[in-house]
C-alpha cells in the first residue's frame, strides 16, 4: 500500500461515525448490510450515512452491490489487510515476526 492510500484510508477512519459505520460492516462479514440497516443501528439518518459510506467507499474500505431495491455493503478485509500491514510493515526492525504474521491473516473465517 502506498502513503496516499494508507492517508485516504486512516482519513476515512478518523471520523467517529465512519469508524463506527466501518467496525459495524466488519462484524457482519461476509453477508454485510443493506444501508438502512446501517442507518437504523447507528441511529444516524439515511442521507448523512450515505455522505458517509461515499468517503469509506473512495477510501476502498466497503465494498457496495445492489441486492433487489437494496444496496448491501460490506467491509473490504483485503484492504483493511494491506493497511495494517503498511502500518506493521517496518515492526521488529523489519525483520519477520509473529505479530507482523498475524496481521497478514486478518480475514473473515467464513470465507476461507
Amino acid at each position: 500500500m502506498e502513503i496516499e492510500a494508507a492517508l485516504a484510508c486512516l482519513s476515512a477512519l478518523s471520523q467517529p461515525t465512519r469508524l463506527e459505520t466501518f467496525r459495524l460492516l466488519v462484524r457482519h462479514e461476509p453477508e454485510g448490510l443493506p444501508a438502512g440497516d446501517v442507518a437504523r443501528a447507528l441511529c444516524v439518518p439515511q442521507n448523512t450515512l450515505s455522505a458517509h459510506l461515499n468517503v469509506l467507499s473512495q477510501a476502498k474500505l466497503v465494498i457496495s452491490a445492489r441486492t433487489g431495491r437494496s444496496i448491501v455493503y460490506r467491509a473490504d478485509l483485503s484492504r483493511l489487510n494491506a493497511l495494517a500491514r503498511f502500518l506493521a510493515e517496518d515492526c521488529c526492525g523489519g525483520a519477520p515476526c509473529a505479530p507482523a504474521d498475524a496481521l497478514a491473516r486478518i480475514k473473515c473465517e467464513s470465507r476461507q
